[in-house]
């Protein structure tokens, strides 16, 4: 027998094969272990009358049999509570005289409720009434309450079947409702987008139109100016300083903005070649300039990435190692990138820093933003995500940083 950590792992297998299947196979799953157990149930309740019952294994298999159509019922509504009413009602008509509750037919029955036109509904309710009344007219029903039991359990998965039916029409609505909500949020957020570039652009023609204009007036007055006044002329130099620091000084807070919006990355490549591993040799050596020791490993042949996955994948080795050297002084980082026929495997890590004795102290996330933001991971996660890939990052056993990701080639 397995132990408890065999035990864990069967169920864990179970609940991983479970979750993979599409939404119609796990209803047939549900539904056949509800139809197994009821059916132990049906035989269960009759052991203490075996004696009583002639043929007793008749009376059993049709107790049981009554019950597996029930693995079937969402699928197949109205066919699955003909064969569970025709089983019941052999039973019935073969004189056992003890017979179990009818909760099959009544599943059966709630699920017309529940999944089937109106017609069906109608038809089910007027069938199930008449067959119900000629049952209690046979031998064996003499006994006032069976009746009121019956109609009343049947009854009851109608109004049940009728309910759940009500409860999925109000959450169909209530995705269909955020599902719109959630489009006139986009659409909203997109044109305040287009007004803040509208505005920026605005902002930004009116920064550099005023200040260049300044500029060059005083550039004229300065050679205008010498060399019969020279200390005028050094006052409008004085002012072209001035006046450039000025702009410098607006284009960095205008600029800022647009690097905060990290959406706006993907309209770089518009202006700028788009960032792809084949130039992660120049972002390999702009590390290696600013002092970090990296290494840098290609396994596999080297296979066409979509242009989002590519992206990606450059985005990740560049926070990587952008965050090493800011928060890594000392350290040593490797660059593995491993091509798979359906996959990019990225790996950088970085050792842990060093202090100016040597001495280790502890490491930073890689993926940290400025200040310790999270805006490096979160944009990370995001990219990921939208890929399909999965990501995992988290402190190394010698006191570094690991950051990993598996990317889909396409």
């Amino acid at each position: 027998m397995p132990g408890p950590g065999g035990s864990s792992r069967l169920v864990t297998r179970a609940a991983s094969w479970y979750q993979a299947l599409p939404p119609r196979r796990r209803d047939v799953v549900q539904d056949t272990g509800l139809a197994l157990a009821l059916a132990v149930l049906n035989v269960l309740t009759l052991l203490p009358y075996q004696s009583d019952m002639q043929p007793a294994w008749l009376a059993d298999l049709l107790v049981a049999a009554q019950c597996l159509p029930l693995a079937f019922r969402r699928l197949f509504p109205v066919p699955m509570a003909i064969a569970t009413g025709v089983l019941r009602t052999a039973y019935d008509v073969g004189g056992f005289g003890y017979a179990p509750l009818p909760l099959a037919p009544a599943i059966t029955f709630a699920t017309i409720a529940d999944r089937s036109g109106r017609l069906m509904r109608w038809g089910a309710i007027v069938t199930t009434i008449s067959v119900m009344t000629w049952v209690q007219t046979l031998p064996g029903h003499t006994e006032p309450y069976d009746a009121i039991v019956q109609y009343f359990i049947m009854g009851a998965a109608w109004v049940i079947g009728i309910l759940n039916r009500h409860r999925r029409v109000a959450l169909a609505a209530a995705a269909s409702r955020a599902e719109q909500a959630e489009a006139s949020l986009d659409a909203a957020a997109a044109t305040a987008a287009a007004a803040e570039r509208v505005r920026i652009a605005r902002e930004l023609h009116d920064v550099v139109s005023h200040h260049v204009s300044l500029i060059a007036v005083h550039a004229e007055a300065v050679g205008a100016l010498l060399p019969a006044r020279p200390e005028a002329a050094a006052t409008s130099a004085d002012l072209i300083g001035s006046t450039a620091r000025a702009a410098m000084t607006e284009l960095r807070r205008l600029l800022g903005v647009l690097r905060v919006a990290s959406h706006e990355d993907d309209e770089r490549p518009v202006l700028a070649p788009v960032p792809a591993l084949s130039r992660l040799g120049d972002l390999v050596d702009a590390a290696r300039a600013a002092g970090l020791d990296v290494t840098c490993d290609v396994s596999g042949p080297a296979a066409a990435l979509s242009p989002s996955v590519d992206l990606t994948a450059y985005r990740i080795v560049q926070e990587a190692l952008t965050n090493a050297v800011r928060h890594a002084p000392g350290a040593a980082a490797s660059v593995q990138v491993r091509y798979a026929p359906d996959s990019v495997a990225i790996e950088v890590s970085n050792t842990a820093p060093a202090s100016p004795a040597g001495s280790p102290v502890p490491a930073v996330p890689a993926v940290a933003g400025p200040a310790g933001s999270g805006y490096g991971l979160a944009g990370i996660a995001e990219r990921v995500a939208s890929c399909g890939g999965s990501l995992a990052l988290g402190p190394a056993p010698d006191g570094g940083f690991t950051v990993s990701a598996r990317l889909p080639l396409t």
